[in-house]
């Protein structure tokens, strides 16, 4: 992506990087909630966040259907069952310093309207690095336990959870639905205890504290869990069938006098200095504590007022958490390896030599890319400084230059233009950061990275089909392409004739393969791995296209189109139709269409999906009964300022409504609904004679369908 300010940033720039953003914040939502193994540090993570949501400030209409604003966290695993939240889980928005924190006190002093010297009391509690976890009673008695999943949806853990000591069976005197919320964790002690354990067994060694409570309570069988030592802090609250408290400090005093621990640092403060002096003190004592923090959650007390600030995007507007520094630690950079990734991408990493960062042993470090490194000015042999924020993938953030004694025992680092892997041409395309292998499925660590990425839980979610045997399988030549994998009921003796398989765990995984041959269309787009096609997108293009021969067809064709005219990239509708119709799908755009057209221009990716075709029952995409409403089928554009509801409610209505949201005008829009502001989109509906409808109209025109 690129490293200009937002300010800066063209149109076309910024609906580029907000696409990259979303694939890669999709990505790693993944790889924390699902998996349990975060691949970037917090302060990482919490950069892309914050990079798109300025660019999203500065250009509100460019919004994706799928951005990272909207969402919390990951879909739920299909290994348990799913749990409808009754009143969704939220994540929280960030202070990264004491201003931060002043500007939300004040936004939420506008928001209310108070006077500057009315008191917010905030109530501060140490945020704890763990798995967020809700308990369902009723009538007194527990009786669901669920992940926060993505918010809306999470995982039933219902038996796993009632293997904890700190949650109680029964509780007394509380309403006759209550929804607890809290955060099941690990301590230090304990942690290392179970590393221990693992060891000794030769079993999973865990990175951290937060990833190996996520992997206990995860555990489809809750005996493992029940061996597990984790804890549980109370800290909030779902539905609730009546009121029964009127502050958050009541509400914890409630939650204790019910049996349930919370944290015994919180604390009321009664203004903002008084919060940022709190956060001074835990962050002191952060080292000595028994359990993993990172950062301070600051809630207004008041009830009536988090009811009335409610919530904007994923977060709510009456809490924040102010997020502690990166630990850091100086040591020696021995060497700079170059990974290859799924996608071709060649990342630098920094081989170290090991120390200690905040409790974990650090000996390897991400350099990002090339241009990371000639901004650090980082040599091998350099002292570094590592930084890290609780997460399994730490960063070199600054060269020691005064510790450069040797010249001569230096060594720059020398940018490949061949793939380390296959020999193929490496290239740095024009606006990006990253260079990729040209390889593609003739890499053996992109097919390899593919594969896995083929049968991953999101995809196809093969069980007992995982990681390290896909590894083995080609490295043994028993599967070389995707379609391999359900021709392997063929080669059942060579199964049975590896180190530890025997006939029930091949037979077990030969059938698992065969429940996976029928999937829908969208899963089936997303488990092909084609770059900036996260889930959301999957879906996105299954709802445009419905059927995986329409949406191949369309691929193919706007390809083809796309060859031709290589010079008309900034203008789709000069390139061909099929083309123009695949940028102007609302949040595609020229830079994700580019993406899935080089996929189709490819041979042998053609020669894959060919093969799966014949292979695999791709259930086309299953739109909601929409026979009642007065745009089912109608194509709408919305521009200008829209005031009663949001841009992105007023396309998630339209369609719940049957109707398709493009990006921009075209001979095929039927609608474009234009609020104050508009400008090129309502010029180019009167030159094609679109309707023009104002927002009244168009409640007018939907209000008897909702």
């Amino acid at each position: 992506m690129t490293k200009a300010p937002v300010i800066e940033l063209s149109e076309a720039e910024a609906r580029k990087e907000l696409a990259q953003l979303a694939m890669q914040i999709a990505y790693h939502d993944a790889r924390y909630y699902q998996d349990d193994a975060p691949e970037v540090s917090d302060a990482e993570y919490d950069a892309l966040r914050l990079r798109n949501a300025e660019i999203e400030e500065r250009f509100p209409e460019l919004r994706r259907k799928d951005s990272p604003s909207n969402r919390v966290g990951a879909a739920p695993s299909s290994g348990f069952a799913k749990v409808q939240h009754a009143r969704p889980m939220l994540s929280l928005a960030n202070a990264f310093d004491g201003d931060d924190v002043h500007d939300f006190v004040a936004r939420a002093r506008r928001f209310l309207g108070l006077e500057a010297e009315t008191e917010v009391a905030l109530v501060a509690e140490p945020k704890i690095d763990g798995l967020s976890a809700s308990l369902r009673y009723e009538n007194g008695i527990f009786r669901v336990g669920a992940t926060r999943g993505d918010g809306a949806e999470g995982e039933d853990i219902t038996r796993n959870l009632r293997t904890l000591d700190e949650i109680p069976e029964r509780i007394e005197g509380a309403p006759d639905v209550l929804e607890v919320r809290g955060e099941v964790y690990m301590s230090r002690d304990d942690f290392f205890a179970l590393n221990q354990r693992q060891e000794a067994n030769d079993a999973k060694v865990f990175a951290n504290p937060r990833n190996a409570a996520a992997g206990s309570l995860r555990q489809l069988n809750a005996d493992i869990t029940a061996e597990r030592p984790l804890k549980f802090f109370a800290y909030s609250w779902g539905e609730v069938s009546e009121p029964f408290a009127d502050s958050q400090w009541g509400a914890l005093e409630r939650f204790a006098a019910w049996g349930f621990t919370t944290n015994p640092l919180s604390r009321v403060c009664r203004s903002v200095n008084e919060a940022l002096a709190f956060h001074g003190e835990v962050l002191e004592q952060r080292a000595d504590l028994p359990y993993d923090i990172d950062g301070i959650v600051y809630k207004v007390d008041r009830l009536d007022w988090q009811d009335r600030l409610g919530m904007v995007s994923r977060a709510p507007r009456w809490a924040i958490a102010h997020k502690f520094p990166a630990e850091q630690a100086v040591t020696v950079l021995e060497d700079i390896v170059i990974q290859v990734g799924r996608t071709g991408a060649l990342t630098p990493v920094a081989h170290l030599a090991p120390v200690t960062v905040g409790g974990v042993v650090v000996s390897r470090a991400t350099l990002h890319n090339e241009d990371e490194i000639a901004r650090l000015g980082v040599k091998v042999g350099d002292h570094v400084v590592v930084q890290r924020a609780g997460d399994v993938i730490p960063q070199v953030v600054e060269v020691l230059v005064e510790h450069r004694k040797d010249a001569a025992a230096l060594r720059d680092f020398e940018v490949l233009d061949r793939c380390p892997v296959c020999g193929s041409r490496a290239v740095r395309e024009e606006g990006e950061a990253v260079r990729r292998c040209t390889g593609g499925l003739i890499c053996p660590a992109q097919s390899v990275e593919r594969m896995k990425h083929f049968v991953s839980r999101e995809a196809f979610d093969i069980e007992g089909l995982g990681a390290k045997h896909i590894v083995s399988f080609i490295e043994d030549k028993l599967i070389a392409t995707p379609g391999d994998i359900f021709r392997l009921r063929e080669k059942r003796d060579d199964l049975l004739s590896r180190e530890g398989w025997g006939e029930q765990s091949a037979d077990n995984v030969l059938q698992a393969i065969e429940d996976r041959k029928s999937i829908s269309l969208d899963r089936f787009i997303y488990a092909l791995g084609i770059r900036q096609i996260g889930q959301a997108t999957a879906r996105l293009l299954a709802r445009q296209y419905g059927s995986l021969e329409a949406w191949r067809t369309a691929m193919t064709a706007a390809a083809v189109e796309r060859a031709e005219n290589s010079e008309e990239m900034k203008k789709p509708e000069l390139v061909g139709e099929i083309y123009s119709e695949l940028c102007n799908v609302d949040q595609i755009g020229i830079s994700v269409a580019d993406d899935l057209v080089s996929f189709f221009a490819e041979a042998q990716n053609q020669e894959v999906l060919n093969d799966l075709a014949l292979t695999l029952d791709v259930e086309n995409f299953e739109v909601a009964d929409t026979s009642g409403s007065p745009v089912a089928g109608k194509t709408v554009v919305f521009t200008g300022t829209l005031e009663t509801m949001t841009r992105s409610e007023a396309k998630a209505r339209a369609e719940a409504l049957g109707a398709k949201v493009a990006g921009s005008v075209s001979k095929k829009t039927d609608y474009v609904v234009a609020g104050p502001g508009a400008g090129s989109k309502a010029k180019k509906a009167e030159e094609l004679d679109v309707p023009i409808l104002s927002e009244e109209d168009w409640n007018d025109l939907v209000g008897a369908a909702v």
